[in-house]
């Protein structure tokens, strides 16, 4: 990768794109002086008089020729403002012949003034050119399912510091689907304890302040088992990490509906129960809900849609209460009734 002369880092977490930004700019300075080799270009530099932003600003630095240095860097980012073939058609250009004393670093990455709500498609003129000269592409994300869990455990695993195993439960319990933030807890450990230092759930403790969000099944397991500190944990969990009431309003109706299709179905088992719910692939699912309705039966089941019912109205502007207070209230009951 180090040989190549142009990289794509991509992602949409911003500490995974910086993390894998600085490592690649570093391998590719070596020894070279960065006030003399680095350039680094932002969505500002790309911003042209009346608004709109134009990528010509990057391929020009890319042709300047290195001065006082054997080679330049130069690193673009932001480039996730350029979604269409025009815009990127001088890039593209410049990727048929690139100056061999060059070595740029394309971000895939949104825009931050104004913040880009999602993170857009590489057109496809711009993927077949990178492939066409042999490019290196850098993808960041953190992997979905039970591969994050270990992305997460590798991480943990490559540290300086050696973490033990209630350290490395304790870490991956408090960040939940925050897993990007173990880059900058490490780097505060590795900072604290020399290298190769045992370090204990106890040591980790100061260093564990916010929790962060967790996934959606994670609040609907504590509400089925009845457990109300740990469920109301989970929602404010997830109301810390940017998930609104009216989403995690839509994902309890979303399991209740579930449970009052399978009561009226006579549904008793796990595969016929996936089968009417039309799951594909897991029956686990399936098989929680059907030992949930068996726990609760039909007249709590009844009363928790009822209360989803009042909440939902209450949330909409029915009852002069903050949210969160509303979705607190809610969790609590529906954990009560399925005690």
């Amino acid at each position: 990768m180090s040989s190549a002369p142009v990289t794509l880092i991509s992602g949409d977490d911003d500490v995974l794109v910086a993390e894998a930004l600085k490592a690649r700019v570093a391998e590719l300075l070596g020894d070279a002086d960065p006030s003399l080799a680095l350039e680094e270009l932002t969505e500002a530099d790309f911003k042209v008089d009346g608004g709109g932003y134009e990528i010509a600003r990057l391929v020009d630095a890319a042709q300047t020729p290195p001065f006082l240095t054997d080679i330049r860097v130069v690193t673009g980012r932001h480039l996730a403002r350029f979604t269409k073939a025009d815009q990127v058609a001088p890039l593209v250009a410049y990727l048929e012949a690139p100056l061999e004393s060059t070595r740029l670093v394309l971000v895939w990455e949104k825009g931050i003034n104004p913040k880009q709500e999602r993170l857009g498609a590489i057109p496809k003129s711009l993927k077949t050119a990178l492939e066409a000269m042999g490019g290196a592409v850098i993808e960041t994300a953190v992997p979905r399912g039970k591969a994050a869990s270990g992305w997460l455990e590798k991480r943990l695993k490559d540290s300086t510091v050696s973490l033990d195993r209630q350290a490395v439960a304790l870490i991956a319990e408090t960040l939940g689907e925050d897993r990007s933030k173990v880059v900058g807890l490490l780097t505060t450990l590795e900072s604290a304890f020399e290298p190769g230092a045992s370090v204990s759930s106890d040591d980790i403790g100061p260093f564990l302040i916010e929790k962060g969000a967790v996934p959606p099944w994670e609040l609907s397991d504590a509400i089925a088992e009845g457990n109300i500190p740990k469920a109301l944990d989970k929602l404010h969990r997830m109301l810390g990490g940017g998930r609104h009431p009216l989403q995690l309003m839509a994902t309890l109706q979303g399991t209740y509906s579930k449970l009052l299709r399978l009561d009226g179905a006579n549904a008793l088992d796990e595969k016929s129960a996936a089968k009417l719910l039309g799951m594909k692939g897991s029956t686990f699912p399936a098989k929680k809900l059907v030992k949930q309705l068996r726990s609760m039966g039909s007249e709590r089941v009844g009363q928790s849609i009822e209360l989803l019912a009042e909440a939902d109205l209450a949330l909409r502007g029915a009852v002069a209460w903050p949210d969160d207070l509303i979705m607190e209230v809610l969790v609590a009951r529906l954990a009560r009734l399925a005690r």
